[in-house]
Protein backbone atom coordinates (compact mmCIF):
# COMPACT_ATOMS: atom_id res chain seq x y z
CA UNK A 1 0.00 0.00 0.00
CA UNK A 2 1.24 3.48 -0.88
CA UNK A 3 1.26 6.33 1.80
CA UNK A 4 -0.65 8.33 -0.39
CA UNK A 5 -3.47 5.66 -0.52
CA UNK A 6 -4.74 6.66 3.42
CA UNK A 7 -5.42 10.09 2.08
CA UNK A 8 -8.40 8.57 0.14
CA UNK A 9 -11.86 9.36 0.75
CA UNK A 10 -15.41 7.92 0.55
CA UNK A 11 -17.88 9.44 -1.91
CA UNK A 12 -20.35 9.57 0.83
CA UNK A 13 -21.42 10.87 4.30
CA UNK A 14 -21.31 7.88 6.51
CA UNK A 15 -22.57 10.18 9.61
CA UNK A 16 -25.84 8.83 9.77
CA UNK A 17 -24.26 5.05 10.25
CA UNK A 18 -22.34 6.76 12.47
CA UNK A 19 -25.63 7.59 14.38
CA UNK A 20 -26.63 4.00 15.28
CA UNK A 21 -23.40 3.26 17.09
CA UNK A 22 -22.21 6.35 19.10
CA UNK A 23 -25.86 7.12 19.99
CA UNK A 24 -26.85 4.13 21.06
CA UNK A 25 -26.74 5.55 25.17
CA UNK A 26 -28.39 8.48 24.49
CA UNK A 27 -31.99 6.49 24.34
CA UNK A 28 -31.31 4.82 27.78
CA UNK A 29 -30.23 8.47 28.85
CA UNK A 30 -33.94 10.04 28.44
CA UNK A 31 -35.46 6.87 29.47
CA UNK A 32 -33.87 7.55 32.75
CA UNK A 33 -34.79 11.36 33.26
CA UNK A 34 -38.20 10.93 31.73
CA UNK A 35 -39.20 7.78 33.87
CA UNK A 36 -36.46 7.02 36.60
CA UNK A 37 -36.32 10.80 37.74
CA UNK A 38 -39.60 12.20 36.67
CA UNK A 39 -37.03 15.43 35.73
CA UNK A 40 -39.41 17.16 33.15
CA UNK A 41 -42.53 17.41 35.76
CA UNK A 42 -39.97 18.57 38.67
CA UNK A 43 -38.36 21.02 36.42
CA UNK A 44 -41.83 22.55 35.19
CA UNK A 45 -42.19 23.72 39.01
CA UNK A 46 -38.85 23.91 39.56
CA UNK A 47 -36.47 25.46 37.50
CA UNK A 48 -33.07 25.01 38.39
CA UNK A 49 -29.30 24.84 37.70
CA UNK A 50 -26.60 22.03 37.33
CA UNK A 51 -26.27 21.98 40.10
CA UNK A 52 -29.91 22.05 42.13
CA UNK A 53 -30.90 19.10 39.86
CA UNK A 54 -27.76 17.33 40.84
CA UNK A 55 -28.67 18.04 44.43
CA UNK A 56 -32.19 17.26 44.19
CA UNK A 57 -32.36 13.82 42.48
CA UNK A 58 -28.73 12.38 44.00
CA UNK A 59 -26.31 12.90 40.42
CA UNK A 60 -23.13 13.50 40.27
CA UNK A 61 -21.94 16.55 38.07
CA UNK A 62 -20.46 15.01 34.81
CA UNK A 63 -23.18 12.90 33.61
CA UNK A 64 -25.48 15.25 34.77
CA UNK A 65 -23.92 17.74 32.53
CA UNK A 66 -24.46 15.06 29.62
CA UNK A 67 -27.96 14.49 30.61
CA UNK A 68 -29.00 18.12 30.54
CA UNK A 69 -26.68 18.93 27.38
CA UNK A 70 -28.84 16.10 25.44
CA UNK A 71 -32.08 17.95 26.99
CA UNK A 72 -31.13 20.67 25.55
CA UNK A 73 -29.57 19.47 22.12
CA UNK A 74 -33.05 17.47 21.18
CA UNK A 75 -35.67 20.35 22.10
CA UNK A 76 -36.30 19.59 25.72
CA UNK A 77 -35.10 21.99 28.08
CA UNK A 78 -33.77 25.50 27.77
CA UNK A 79 -31.49 27.07 29.75
CA UNK A 80 -30.95 30.89 30.28
CA UNK A 81 -28.51 32.23 33.43
CA UNK A 82 -27.82 28.45 33.81
CA UNK A 83 -31.15 28.11 34.77
CA UNK A 84 -32.99 25.12 32.95
CA UNK A 85 -36.43 25.20 31.55
CA UNK A 86 -38.62 22.08 30.20
CA UNK A 87 -39.98 23.52 26.24
CA UNK A 88 -43.37 23.25 25.27
CA UNK A 89 -42.50 19.81 24.05
CA UNK A 90 -41.68 18.23 27.18
CA UNK A 91 -44.66 19.96 29.28
CA UNK A 92 -46.96 18.73 27.03
CA UNK A 93 -45.43 14.83 26.49
CA UNK A 94 -43.14 14.44 29.07
CA UNK A 95 -45.02 15.80 32.48
CA UNK A 96 -47.48 13.74 34.79
CA UNK A 97 -50.97 14.99 34.60
CA UNK A 98 -50.41 16.66 31.13
CA UNK A 99 -53.54 14.88 28.39
CA UNK A 100 -50.77 14.03 26.38
CA UNK A 101 -48.35 12.35 28.87
CA UNK A 102 -45.80 9.92 27.27
CA UNK A 103 -44.29 8.62 30.63
CA UNK A 104 -46.63 5.48 30.59
CA UNK A 105 -45.47 4.93 27.22
CA UNK A 106 -41.80 5.34 27.80
CA UNK A 107 -41.93 3.56 31.33
CA UNK A 108 -42.70 0.19 30.04
CA UNK A 109 -38.95 -0.10 28.76
CA UNK A 110 -37.42 1.71 32.20
CA UNK A 111 -36.45 -1.41 33.49
CA UNK A 112 -34.32 -2.60 30.65
CA UNK A 113 -30.72 -3.21 31.60
CA UNK A 114 -29.10 -0.56 29.86
CA UNK A 115 -31.08 2.11 31.21
CA UNK A 116 -30.90 0.66 35.16
CA UNK A 117 -27.21 1.00 34.21
CA UNK A 118 -27.37 4.34 32.63
CA UNK A 119 -29.31 5.52 35.87
CA UNK A 120 -26.28 3.94 38.07
CA UNK A 121 -23.59 5.95 36.00
CA UNK A 122 -25.55 9.45 36.22
CA UNK A 123 -25.50 7.79 40.39
CA UNK A 124 -22.33 7.15 40.98
CA UNK A 125 -20.50 8.80 38.15
CA UNK A 126 -18.64 5.64 37.60
CA UNK A 127 -18.66 4.21 33.76
CA UNK A 128 -20.55 1.22 33.16
CA UNK A 129 -18.84 -1.78 31.38
CA UNK A 130 -18.34 -1.99 28.27
CA UNK A 131 -17.18 -4.81 25.49
CA UNK A 132 -17.61 -7.36 28.53
CA UNK A 133 -15.07 -5.45 30.69
CA UNK A 134 -15.23 -4.27 33.94
CA UNK A 135 -14.43 -0.30 33.72
CA UNK A 136 -12.02 -1.12 36.71
CA UNK A 137 -10.54 -3.82 35.27
CA UNK A 138 -10.06 -1.60 31.61
CA UNK A 139 -6.25 -0.72 31.96
CA UNK A 140 -5.68 -4.39 32.64
CA UNK A 141 -7.78 -5.69 29.83
CA UNK A 142 -5.44 -3.43 27.30
CA UNK A 143 -2.14 -4.77 28.51
CA UNK A 144 -3.77 -8.25 27.08
CA UNK A 145 -2.31 -8.54 23.41
CA UNK A 146 -6.10 -10.33 22.31
CA UNK A 147 -8.48 -7.42 23.43
CA UNK A 148 -5.78 -4.54 22.92
CA UNK A 149 -5.69 -5.69 19.39
CA UNK A 150 -9.10 -5.68 18.83
CA UNK A 151 -9.82 -2.42 20.74
CA UNK A 152 -7.27 -0.94 18.36
CA UNK A 153 -8.52 -2.14 15.22
CA UNK A 154 -12.44 -0.73 16.80
CA UNK A 155 -10.16 2.75 16.73
CA UNK A 156 -8.39 2.07 13.23
CA UNK A 157 -11.78 1.66 11.04
CA UNK A 158 -12.78 4.99 12.45
CA UNK A 159 -9.55 6.91 11.86
CA UNK A 160 -9.42 5.61 8.17
CA UNK A 161 -12.04 7.95 7.42
CA UNK A 162 -11.17 10.59 10.16
CA UNK A 163 -6.91 10.74 9.60
CA UNK A 164 -7.26 12.10 6.01
CA UNK A 165 -9.99 14.36 6.65
CA UNK A 166 -7.94 15.47 9.52
CA UNK A 167 -4.47 15.92 7.61
CA UNK A 168 -6.18 18.00 4.93
CA UNK A 169 -7.53 20.41 7.04
CA UNK A 170 -4.28 21.44 8.70
CA UNK A 171 -0.93 23.36 7.73
CA UNK A 172 1.95 22.11 9.24
CA UNK A 173 4.03 23.52 6.46
CA UNK A 174 6.10 25.49 8.72
CA UNK A 175 6.73 22.56 11.61
CA UNK A 176 8.67 19.54 10.89
CA UNK A 177 7.79 16.65 13.53
CA UNK A 178 4.89 15.35 14.83
CA UNK A 179 4.21 13.15 18.11
CA UNK A 180 0.37 12.03 18.25
CA UNK A 181 -0.27 11.01 22.00
CA UNK A 182 -1.84 8.06 22.40
CA UNK A 183 -2.33 7.08 18.91
CA UNK A 184 -3.60 3.30 18.87
CA UNK A 185 -3.12 1.80 15.39
CA UNK A 186 -0.93 5.12 14.31
CA UNK A 187 -3.47 5.56 11.49
CA UNK A 188 -3.88 9.45 12.28
CA UNK A 189 -0.08 9.87 12.16
CA UNK A 190 0.23 8.28 9.11
CA UNK A 191 -2.16 10.12 7.23
CA UNK A 192 -0.81 13.27 8.40
CA UNK A 193 3.01 11.94 6.79
CA UNK A 194 0.91 11.19 3.89
CA UNK A 195 -0.45 15.06 3.23
CA UNK A 196 2.88 16.44 4.52
CA UNK A 197 6.02 14.38 3.14
CA UNK A 198 9.18 16.82 5.02
CA UNK A 199 7.26 15.61 8.44
CA UNK A 200 8.52 13.01 10.70
CA UNK A 201 6.02 11.77 12.73
CA UNK A 202 5.93 9.66 15.66
CA UNK A 203 3.23 7.50 18.00
CA UNK A 204 3.30 7.61 21.89
CA UNK A 205 2.11 3.89 23.14
CA UNK A 206 1.87 1.75 25.66
CA UNK A 207 2.62 -1.69 25.76
CA UNK A 208 0.86 -3.79 23.95
CA UNK A 209 -0.75 -1.39 22.24
CA UNK A 210 3.41 0.03 20.88
CA UNK A 211 3.51 -3.50 19.04
CA UNK A 212 0.61 -3.48 17.31
CA UNK A 213 1.04 0.01 15.81
CA UNK A 214 4.69 -0.96 14.56
CA UNK A 215 2.67 -3.95 12.74
CA UNK A 216 -0.13 -1.48 11.48
CA UNK A 217 2.45 0.99 10.47
CA UNK A 218 4.53 -1.30 8.11
CA UNK A 219 1.58 -2.94 6.72
CA UNK A 220 0.54 0.93 5.77
CA UNK A 221 4.36 1.49 4.06
CA UNK A 222 4.83 4.07 6.52
CA UNK A 223 7.68 2.60 8.47
CA UNK A 224 10.44 4.96 6.80
CA UNK A 225 8.15 7.98 8.44
CA UNK A 226 6.54 7.06 11.33
CA UNK A 227 8.07 5.59 14.43
CA UNK A 228 6.96 4.29 17.46
CA UNK A 229 7.72 5.47 20.82
CA UNK A 230 6.49 3.43 23.74
CA UNK A 231 5.23 5.36 26.96
CA UNK A 232 2.31 5.67 29.21
CA UNK A 233 1.17 9.52 28.57
CA UNK A 234 0.02 9.92 32.28
CA UNK A 235 3.24 8.61 34.01
CA UNK A 236 6.10 9.29 31.80
CA UNK A 237 8.07 12.08 30.46
CA UNK A 238 7.01 13.17 26.79
CA UNK A 239 9.74 13.12 24.21
CA UNK A 240 11.24 15.88 23.51
CA UNK A 241 12.08 17.35 19.84
CA UNK A 242 8.41 17.19 18.52
CA UNK A 243 6.61 20.98 17.45
CA UNK A 244 3.42 19.66 16.44
CA UNK A 245 1.19 17.54 19.03
CA UNK A 246 -1.81 15.61 18.18
CA UNK A 247 -4.23 14.05 20.87
CA UNK A 248 -7.51 12.41 18.45
CA UNK A 249 -10.07 10.72 20.35
CA UNK A 250 -8.37 11.14 23.73
CA UNK A 251 -9.37 13.66 25.91
CA UNK A 252 -12.98 12.41 25.73
CA UNK A 253 -12.39 9.73 27.74
CA UNK A 254 -11.23 11.12 30.43
CA UNK A 255 -12.31 13.66 33.36
CA UNK A 256 -11.62 17.04 33.77
CA UNK A 257 -8.76 16.86 36.31
CA UNK A 258 -6.77 14.32 33.94
CA UNK A 259 -7.83 16.38 30.57
CA UNK A 260 -5.99 19.06 32.31
CA UNK A 261 -2.69 17.49 33.13
CA UNK A 262 -2.45 16.05 29.37
CA UNK A 263 -2.90 19.48 27.99
CA UNK A 264 0.08 20.60 30.79
CA UNK A 265 2.22 18.01 29.80
CA UNK A 266 1.92 19.09 26.33
CA UNK A 267 3.03 22.53 26.60
CA UNK A 268 5.31 21.32 29.14
CA UNK A 269 7.37 19.45 26.08
CA UNK A 270 6.11 21.67 23.18
CA UNK A 271 8.74 24.23 22.13
CA UNK A 272 7.49 28.14 22.22
CA UNK A 273 5.74 28.54 18.86
CA UNK A 274 4.83 24.28 19.35
CA UNK A 275 1.45 23.46 18.50
CA UNK A 276 -1.60 21.01 20.07
CA UNK A 277 -3.88 19.65 17.59
CA UNK A 278 -7.28 18.47 19.67
CA UNK A 279 -9.37 16.32 17.40
CA UNK A 280 -12.63 14.46 18.48
CA UNK A 281 -16.48 15.69 18.66
CA UNK A 282 -17.03 18.83 20.22
CA UNK A 283 -20.55 20.33 21.86
CA UNK A 284 -20.77 24.01 20.90
CA UNK A 285 -19.86 26.70 23.55
CA UNK A 286 -23.66 27.04 24.50
CA UNK A 287 -24.11 23.55 24.98
CA UNK A 288 -26.90 23.36 22.82
CA UNK A 289 -25.71 20.34 20.22
CA UNK A 290 -25.10 19.30 17.76
CA UNK A 291 -27.69 16.83 19.03
CA UNK A 292 -25.47 13.98 17.00
CA UNK A 293 -22.45 15.25 19.37
CA UNK A 294 -24.61 15.00 22.74
CA UNK A 295 -25.82 11.77 21.82
CA UNK A 296 -22.25 10.45 21.16
CA UNK A 297 -21.48 12.32 24.71
CA UNK A 298 -24.15 10.00 26.20
CA UNK A 299 -22.22 7.02 25.36
CA UNK A 300 -18.90 8.50 26.10
CA UNK A 301 -20.29 9.07 29.34
CA UNK A 302 -21.67 6.02 30.11
CA UNK A 303 -18.50 3.71 29.12
CA UNK A 304 -15.23 6.33 30.38
CA UNK A 305 -14.90 8.78 32.73
CA UNK A 306 -15.11 11.51 30.09
CA UNK A 307 -17.67 13.21 27.19
CA UNK A 308 -17.60 15.00 24.71
CA UNK A 309 -16.32 18.71 25.91
CA UNK A 310 -17.98 21.50 24.69
CA UNK A 311 -15.51 24.03 22.65
CA UNK A 312 -16.01 26.67 25.82
CA UNK A 313 -14.36 23.93 27.85
CA UNK A 314 -11.82 23.43 26.04
CA UNK A 315 -10.73 26.72 25.16
CA UNK A 316 -10.57 27.13 28.86
CA UNK A 317 -8.69 24.37 29.74
CA UNK A 318 -6.40 25.51 26.89
CA UNK A 319 -5.84 29.36 27.94
CA UNK A 320 -5.14 28.08 31.80
CA UNK A 321 -2.29 25.87 30.42
CA UNK A 322 -0.74 28.68 28.63
CA UNK A 323 -2.02 28.22 25.09
CA UNK A 324 -3.42 30.10 22.67
CA UNK A 325 -6.20 29.32 20.78
CA UNK A 326 -5.88 29.56 16.78
CA UNK A 327 -9.20 28.27 15.55
CA UNK A 328 -10.75 25.65 14.59
CA UNK A 329 -11.81 23.10 11.70
CA UNK A 330 -14.42 21.05 10.78
CA UNK A 331 -12.91 17.17 9.88
CA UNK A 332 -15.60 14.66 9.03
CA UNK A 333 -18.44 12.61 10.75
CA UNK A 334 -18.97 15.65 13.43
CA UNK A 335 -15.77 16.26 14.52
CA UNK A 336 -13.48 18.88 14.49
CA UNK A 337 -10.19 19.98 14.84
CA UNK A 338 -8.82 22.84 17.75
CA UNK A 339 -5.36 24.74 16.81
CA UNK A 340 -3.43 26.13 20.07
CA UNK A 341 0.13 27.25 19.85
CA UNK A 342 2.30 27.77 22.62
CA UNK A 343 3.81 30.82 23.75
Amino acid sequence: MSLEHLLDEPVTDPLPLYRYRDGMAAMDLLIAAICHLDLFTWLAKNPATLGAICERFGLQLRPADVMMTLCNAAGLTTCSGGVFLPTLRAREHLVAGSHWNLGPYFASVKDRPSTLAMLDVLRTGKPARFANVDPQAWAEAMERPDFAATFTATMDCRGVLLGPALAKKIDLSEHHALLDVAGGSGIYACAVAARHPHLRAAVLEKAPVDRIAREAIAKRGASSRVEVITGDMFNDTWPRGFDVHLMSNVLHDWDEPRVRQLIAKSYAALPDGGRLLVHQAFINAEKTGPLHVAEFSAFLMQITEGKCYSLGEMRRYLSDAGFHWAGQHATAVGRCVILAVKG
